[in-house]
């Protein structure tokens, strides 16, 4: 940190400034700055002015140029769960604070400091940002990583950015009270806040000139790292290296961009880049990245206890703006307040349980109980038919099999239920629980009850099939074979021309749910129509990931007798026919953005193994 450029750039900044204030400004003692102050009069670079004040010379002003801020970057990629239901429609970063965004407000805080060249890193509903760029001339920079890697890979992403210029990295959810940027500043550092008591955040340690030392993860009484980072050229030019060399070293997916500073400062990044068996990064040594070298001295930012705010959930945010108390202008929220006839301040607790490209949920709590809101996703139109799987529903009531529905929406899909403490899932793995699964499954079957809807496994196939064709194509080379092949299995299932009766068809076993008083329940009907029972037995193979002497063993357990060929031949044709089915839907939530791993092949496997094992039947 140079202090004599710190001291011209206040006295820059506030003309009017006295010894006593500067010391209180530049945190550090009267007899410390009337010392510097000596020292850059004797330089020339500070002179006197009015009677007790200073100015800055030229000399000065040409010291104080290579401090110039050039740009900023926001980070705005990520989904920010602990906001949910309203980061399920907006980016927490553009959530309002005393009715203005909050990355509005800090766009503003730095063009208010000359700092116009500003790149937001988006991902997570990056369109909703764009209207930033008219509005601010802002850039905008997407980080396809955002949904499986951390901070890490999008610093990584935007690494050109501040190989360019001095640079400011803030957090678009950040809000600060005071405006904290500068046009000029005079050493790498990070915000900081005291915290009393026990705190999970990152602690550091410093000198008596504010050079951070060490940084603990969780500690007591302690400054912690806290809202912006401002980085000069010369230190990323030292950092970036290790933090490229941290991304592509397997097991970093999840590391924030501060835990790679955090082992260079502990030396264990240099130890971890050894036994990589890397020994030097850009042609520089790696002894060169080591603490004792000086390259990345960072400084402490100390700021009071009321200027910066990262807001951890919706709770800290209603205590400290008012208004989301009983207004938070969210759908999901104004429909929890009507469904139980309590102002929105009351719904507490509030998590994310899910958010994928079909539905989207949060557990809440009111009046000490807990439920489940669900809201399906955008596009969810084209996918379910909520008339239909509000049918289903009503159908299956009688059975009392399903998780208690407090609120269904026939238009729209939204669902309040009751969220079951203690709760497991079905392991797929444990006959017992299969079995039981099987048991109520087919009690489920022989109820024999019927709703006016078909679950057509052709028309789906067709469905997705098109879905795939106007979103970038099928991947698969052999997929004409393989649906001529399908088709054969069609239209044999349509010759034996089995029974129908209303199935489940989402058979997963994270479907069951085993309560605490020993009964089970069967949720998640919104696949469910008239189709062959033995669809579900498949189903179940299939997302269990079961082999064919697992799958014959189900198949037993559910008909609690041998099956015949026609029985087994059916179950075999719906495995196959579902990888398929599901394949597609893979393909096409890929298309879209919601990747799914190895599952599509295991699906398409199942496709085309079962085909084989058909026709040696």
């Amino acid at each position: 940190m140079n202090r004599q450029a710190l001291l011209c750039r206040n006295i820059l900044e506030y003309p009017q400034i006295t010894q006593r204030e500067l010391a209180r400004v530049m945190d550090m003692s009267l007899g410390s700055v009337n010392r510097l102050l000596k020292e850059c009069m004797d330089q020339g670079l500070a002179a006197p002015a009015d009677t007790g004040h200073y100015r800055v010379t030229s000399r000065g002003m040409e010291l104080l140029e290579q401090y110039r801020v050039d740009k900023a970057v926001i980070i705005a990629a990520g989904f920010g769960s602990r906001f949910v239901p309203l980061t399920f429609e907006t980016p927490k970063g553009l959530l309002e604070v005393f009715g203005e965004r909050m990355i509005e407000r800090q766009i503003r805080q730095l063009h208010e400091a000359g700092i116009t060249d500003i790149t937001i890193v988006v991902g997570y509903l990056k369109e909703k940002f764009e209207y930033l760029i008219d509005q601010y001339g802002v850039k905008l920079l997407y980080n396809s990583e955002y949904s499986s890697k951390n901070t890490l890979a999008t610093i990584y992403h935007a690494r050109k950015l501040f190989e360019e210029g001095n640079c400011y990295l803030l957090s678009s959810d950040n809000w600060m009270r005071e405006n904290m940027y500068h046009t000029y500043e005079c050493g790498s550092w990070y915000s900081c806040v005291y915290q009393q008591g026990e705190t999970s955040e990152w602690c550091l340690s410093f000198n008596k000139k504010g050079k951070i030392l060490d940084v603990q993860i969780g500690g007591r009484d302690s400054w912690v790292m806290y809202g912006p980072v401002f980085l000069r050229r010369e230190w990323s030019r030292y950092f970036l290296p290790v933090l490229e060399a941290y991304y592509l070293l397997p097991g970093t997916e999840q590391f924030y961009w501060e835990r790679v500073y955090l082992e260079l400062a502990d030396g264990t990044a240099l130890k971890r880049l050894t036994e990589a068996g890397i020994r030097e990064l850009h042609g520089i040594s790696l002894k060169e990245f080591g603490p004792e070298s000086g390259h990345l001295d960072l400084y402490i930012n100390r700021q009071p206890s009321d200027q910066v705010y990262e807001f951890e959930n919706l709770e800290e945010l209603r205590l400290f703006d008012p208004r989301y108390q009983n207004h938070s202008d969210n759908e999901a929220m104004e429909l929890v307040s009507r469904v139980f006839q309590v102002p929105e301040a009351e719904i507490r607790h509030i998590s994310c349980l899910k958010s994928g490209m079909t539905n989207k949920s949060f557990l809440f709590s009111v009046a000490d109980r807990r439920y489940i809101c669900r809201i399906p996703g955008p596009g969810t139109e084209l996918l379910i038919n909520r008339q239909q799987e509000a049918d289903v529903y009503e159908a299956v009531r009688p059975l009392d099999i399903t998780e208690h529905v407090l609120y269904f929406n026939r238009d729209n899909g939204y669902k309040v239920s009751e969220y079951y403490e203690g709760a497991r899932n079905c392991r797929a793995d444990d006959p017992s629980d299969m079995r039981k699964c099987m048991s109520l499954i087919r009690r489920v079957h022989q109820a024999r009850l019927k709703v006016s809807h078909r679950f057509d496994i052709r028309e789906r196939i067709n469905f997705y099939e098109n879905l795939c064709q106007t979103h970038g194509g099928i991947p698969f080379e052999d997929y004409a074979r393989v649906k001529q092949r399908m088709t054969e299995l069609m239209d044999g299932l349509d010759r034996l021309g089995r029974p129908e009766t209303l199935s489940h068809i989402d058979s997963v076993a994270d479907n069951f749910l085993f309560l605490p008083d020993g009964s089970l329940r069967l949720i998640d009907w919104e696949y469910s129509g008239m189709c062959d029972p033995l669809i579900d037995v498949a189903m179940c193979c299939i997302y269990s990931y079961y082999n064919e002497e697992q799958t014959d063993w189900l198949i037993e357990t559910y008909l609690e007798r041998m099956p015949d060929k026609d029985e087994r031949l059916t179950v075999y044709s719906y495995m196959a026919l579902g990888g398929f089915l599901w394949t597609l839907w893979a393909v096409y939530k890929s298309a879209v953005g919601e990747e799914f791993g190895e599952y599509t092949l295991i699906m398409y496997r199942y496709a085309k193994d079962y085909y084989r094992k058909i026709q040696k039947l």
